[in-house]
């Protein structure tokens, strides 16, 4: 079926490279963008795509590239380059009615597989057309008549996923790359974790020799710059979410939002990366693009972190009523404050003293909250204690947890009585 529904989304696709340019199959995956502009050169059709159930084409409208068949490999070559694109700002500027009509938007061409591939030129753009509308009519760029150029305007926004492709088709069966795209996301998740143990393994999820093609930089400076970060920071917390995936004709492209935290830091980044398997066929980053998040992640963050915090000071709790005098210690940084004692050991030889003469029988927490604080989190509750000479409090506690690895640690603790 040529050509059939959907305005983009849960897409995936198979691809082929064929004599005659890319022919991608589109299909359904569990990473699928919500919104696709597809562009088949053979056709001269541009096709919106939609996440239905099932897929379905929304609209499709006539449109002319590039003058010269095939992909685009240099400046000046009069051809419309094949591959996944991300659609960039609108262009702000007096444009000409003949050759733009009034709407154009830029296309990252070259992406950074392009530049791998040594590929020339820039300003590919899709646009609208004032003059006579013909095929095959542009200078590398997509071109709608006016009427259709604003549709489409209405229907897509900054990083929409453009496939230009010579042909293609589509299939609501996900295949084989349902299977990949499972396979990035492990990957993804795994760079993710790998740079906030500040583990040299990191670096094992990229090609150095193309990242330096892509990036026209010299890979092993950016490897430097992580290993200073990686000496100096205490640690490092790394979240990926809004995670999308298309395929390229020998690449693929995930794109996400990530938070990024180290203390006194937090930001909130959209990143692309690009992937192609090596030789040994695992797949890894061989180019990046930095773009505005879709969303701030602090509050999901948040979430996350908290159904881990409530996890700790609960096995924290169960520790000190147990009186458990080893488990309870190992809660806290060596250089911990609590109330006016400072050190672990200090903390700990306190509490074997006390505990020795009238164990804890009774500890509640309730109403806990947790916000972020400079050092990792602040957790706040109301305790209610009880030991076994009678003795019972109410009082208001905060706790300052720093990461220490896959958990968290006790940097600082206060009470006070009452609510």
């Amino acid at each position: 079926m040529r050509f059939a529904p959907v305005f983009l989304i849960v897409l995936l696709f198979a691809s082929t490279v064929c004599a005659q340019g890319w022919e991608p199959i589109l299909s359904s995956h569990a990473y699928g963008p919500e919104r696709i502009v597809a562009v088949s050169k053979a056709s001269q059709m541009l096709i919106m795509l939609e996440r239905k159930s099932p897929l379905r084409e929304v609209r499709r409208f006539p449109c002319t590239t590039g003058q010269s068949v095939g992909d685009k490999l240099v400046e000046g070559d009069l051809r419309t380059p094949e591959g996944v694109y991300f659609l960039g700002r609108r262009i702000n500027r007096k444009l000409d009615w003949d050759l733009y009509g009034d709407l154009a938007y830029s296309l990252n061409y070259p992406n950074p597989v392009d530049r791998i591939n040594g590929k020339t030129g820039g300003g590919i753009w899709i646009h609208g057309r004032g003059k006579t509308f013909v095929p095959r009519d542009t200078l590398g760029c997509v071109a709608l008549k006016v009427p259709d150029m604003r549709n489409v305007a209405d229907e897509i926004a900054y990083g929409t996923p453009v496939v230009i492709a010579s042909d293609l088709e589509w299939t609501q069966d996900p295949g084989e790359s349902e299977i990949t795209v499972m396979t990035l996301a492990k990957e993804l998740q795994a760079w993710a974790t790998n740079w906030q143990n500040r583990d040299e393994v990191f670096f094992d999820h990229y090609n150095a020799e193309l990242m330096s093609l892509s990036e026209e930089a010299d890979f092993d400076r950016f490897v430097a710059n992580k290993r200073n970060i990686f000496a100096v920071k205490p640690w490092i917390q790394v979240m990926v979410d809004n995670v999308r995936a298309i395929p390229g004709p020998d690449y693929w492209v995930t794109w996400f939002d990530q938070y990024y935290r180290t203390p006194g830091r937090a930001s909130t980044t959209g990143k692309r990366f690009y992937w192609k398997k090596d030789a040994n066929g695992k797949w890894r980053i061989v180019g990046r693009e930095y773009v505005p998040a879709s969303e701030n992640l602090e509050s999901k963050y948040l979430a996350v972190k908290s159904e881990e915090v409530r996890q700790v000071v609960e096995t924290w709790r169960s520790a000190w009523l147990a009186a458990d005098v080893e488990k309870y210690q190992g809660f806290y940084v060596p250089q911990a404050l609590q109330g006016g004692r400072r050190g672990a050991t200090r903390i700990a030889n306190y509490k074997k003293t006390l505990w020795a003469k009238t164990p804890p029988v009774s500890i509640k927490i309730e109403n806990l909250t947790v916000a972020s604080h400079p050092k990792g989190l602040q957790v706040a509750f109301v305790q209610t204690f009880e030991d076994a000479g009678g003795y019972s409090d109410i009082g208001f506690k905060k706790i300052v947890l720093t990461p220490d690895g896959s958990t968290w640690k006790i940097d600082s603790e206060q009470w006070r009585r009452g609510r």
